[in-house]
């Protein structure tokens, strides 16, 4: 007990960015294996009876959360906004599972780091935001990293390939919703009412290709929904504690954490071409935080000058 509050009071001591690391790399390895037991349901269940069941623990870890909160903690003015990203949740979910169930996990993953090339589209389409050349020509050459990793014309494509670039456009398009709700809702409603939401919303279609889980896929299920609650826990405080730039990289340790549990539980061994391709696609979207933190940090700095003009006499 005593080695346990100093590991914690020794953490705590650790810098911000040095602990925003840490726990970007435990919300990696809580994915990894998050997608590791959602193979092992899809051998009994149907994706969207998995997104459900992911959905239902994860709002019944959060339901302690909820009860700290209050009902006042879910006012919101915004409703068809959380309606908006429930469906795209949703959509993106389905998309991923299907893809984890039936791709190679590492090739998955790989594909599905082309999040932030979509999110830099859609928040110069959505929300206005200036990009400039630079990080358009860091988005290009992150797509042609998917083009390594799929290999047009020396590998015959499927249509299960697109599925994690598709999944990857919709959660994309949830971050940029995301970003639309946060300018004026709590991360904590946002939050709550993304598992409020997706619960019921996934519950009908399950209906229609519902099967009684066995014990072990019960409690992988339950599995599942308390390493995503773990995940996006750690994700938003290592948000909190230092620049995207600064701790991006780390969330990267998804695919040699993947290709572990690859390896170990279903023989996977990822190739050379899918490490190169995510290489490509991790650096260029590393390099994108970078610039946003820098336009960010500009942007202010521009803004305090102004009102330091404005100021004199």
């Amino acid at each position: 007990m005593q080695s346990t509050v100093e590991l914690s009071a020794r953490l705590r001591a650790l810098p911000a960015p040095v602990l925003g690391a840490f726990l970007m790399i435990g919300a990696s390895a809580c994915f990894a294996a998050m997608n590791g037991l959602i193979r092992v349901v899809a051998v009994e269940l149907e994706p969207v009876q998995i997104a459900f069941l992911r959905n239902l623990f994860a709002l019944l870890f959060t339901l302690p959360w909820l009860t700290r909160i209050g009902l006042h903690g879910l006012r919101t003015k915004r409703l068809h906004l959380h309606l908006w990203r429930g469906v795209v949740g949703l959509s993106a979910m389905l998309f991923w599972f299907t893809s984890v169930a039936n791709l190679p996990l590492s090739e998955a993953v790989a594909l599905n780091f082309t999040v932030p090339l979509f999110a830099t589209a859609a928040a110069a389409i959505f929300l206005g935001e200036v990009v400039r050349a630079r990080r358009w020509t860091a988005t290009a050459i992150g797509f042609l990293g998917v083009l390594i990793i799929l290999r047009p014309g020396f590998v015959e494509l499927t249509p299960m390939m697109g599925l994690p670039i598709a999944a990857a456009a919709f959660m994309a398009a949830s971050v940029t919703l995301v970003k639309m709700l946060s300018r004026t809702e709590s991360s904590i409603t946002i939050v709550m009412f993304m598992n409020l939401v997706l619960t019921p919303l996934s519950f009908l279609p399950a209906l229609f290709v519902w099967r009684w889980p066995s014990a072990e896929i019960w409690l992988a299920a339950a599995g599942i929904g308390f390493l995503a609650t773990l995940a996006h826990i750690m994700l938003t405080r290592a948000y909190g504690m230092a620049d995207a730039s600064a701790i991006i990289p780390f969330d990267y340790m998804r695919l040699p954490f993947v290709a572990a549990i690859a390896y170990f539980a279903f023989g996977e061994v990822a190739n050379s071409w899918t490490w190169i391709g995510a290489a490509v696609i991790a650096g260029s979207s590393i390099y994108i935080a970078w610039r946003e933190v820098a336009a960010a940090r500009e942007g202010r700095a521009s803004g305090a000058a102004g009102e330091s003009v404005r100021a004199r006499p």
